[in-house]
């Protein structure tokens, strides 16, 4: 799987098993002096999103711009890209508990977590029951798929995923192979096919055929991890940003802007990008760059 130049790879261990990451260790990030100012360095804390073959990949392209001022930790979710694969169906605490176990075991002092889509959502979760765990956090379209009693657990999809046998057939098929995975990237995760190209695909279908890598995806199809996060947006006091791809099939720009209005007070900044979809963070890496850094400026 693609590590970037001067990144390695570690691990911690949390409840459900080893979690993979990603940090900074070699040249051309650290030498003498920049290991000493690593202690005072802020973390920022990059977690994927959910979907066949997501991994820490997907930040990727956005955490090594970032490297040369803050400390990076970027990781494999549990049940994702190289981190353990536990075979069982998937609950939203599994992830509540993991990420805030991997934070406190990686961050000290509070992080700044930049994190996409429902996984973003489970973090605005973690840092409401842990705010101590948090400075600030900038996401991109978060969105529980079940936002505003529109859950994604009841349409057609998400049901034949649930059906035994059919859905490790629906898993072969349409998402442990490179054409599927393909498909779906052009079609569903990026507003411009042409930006999709073959590395993205690559590291997609590796994380996918890790051996029990269905289990995670199969319970996020089957609308598993859905929940309404209108009814905890409200209660979020960690200071935030947000950007929304104005393309995202997934969840709408509107669904978007409703969430924020919830809790202007914390919810600081919404930003809306033309002509991107889901993932701006390998669509558009270095506006999506250049946006985390206004956003870690402002949000203090």
């Amino acid at each position: 799987m693609f590590t970037p130049p001067g990144f390695e790879q570690r691990s911690v261990k949390t409840s459900l098993g080893e979690m993979v990451y990603y940090t900074a260790a070699s040249t051309p990030w650290l030498n003498e002096d920049a290991v000493a100012r690593e202690q005072e360095q802020e973390t920022l804390v990059f977690l994927h999103g959910f979907g066949g073959g997501s991994s820490a990949y997907e930040w990727s392209k956005v955490y090594p711009a970032l490297a040369a001022d803050y400390r990076i930790v970027a990781p494999d979710l549990i049940g994702w890209g190289r981190s353990n694969h536990p075979a069982r169906n998937y609950r939203i605490e599994d992830y509540l508990t993991t990420i805030a176990e991997f934070i406190e075991q990686t961050c000290s002092g509070g992080a700044r977590a930049i994190a996409s889509s429902l996984t973003a959502a489970f973090t605005i979760r973690v840092a409401i029951a842990r705010p101590d765990l948090f400075k600030s956090l900038i996401l991109t379209t978060p969105s529980g798929l079940a936002d505003f009693g529109d859950n994604y657990a009841n349409t057609l999809f998400a049901q034949l995923a649930g059906v035994p046998i059919l859905d490790r057939v629906f898993y072969t098929a349409g998402v442990a192979n490179k054409n599927g995975i393909r498909a779906f990237l052009e079609q569903r995760q990026f507003a411009n096919p042409n930006r999709v190209y073959e590395e993205i695909v690559d590291a997609y279908l590796e994380s996918a055929l890790q051996k029990n890598a269905e289990y995670a995806a199969l319970s996020f199809v089957r609308g598993d991890l859905s929940f309404d996060l209108s009814l905890y947006v409200p209660q979020l006091t960690i200071p935030t940003g947000i950007i929304w791809g104005r393309k995202s099939q997934v969840t709408s720009p509107e669904v978007g802007q409703r969430l924020a209005n919830l809790n202007p007070e914390a919810i600081q900044f919404f930003e809306h990008l033309e002509d991107v979809g889901l993932t701006p963070q390998l669509e558009l890496p270095a506006v999506t760059i250049g946006l985390i850094r206004k956003f870690l400026q402002q949000l203090g």
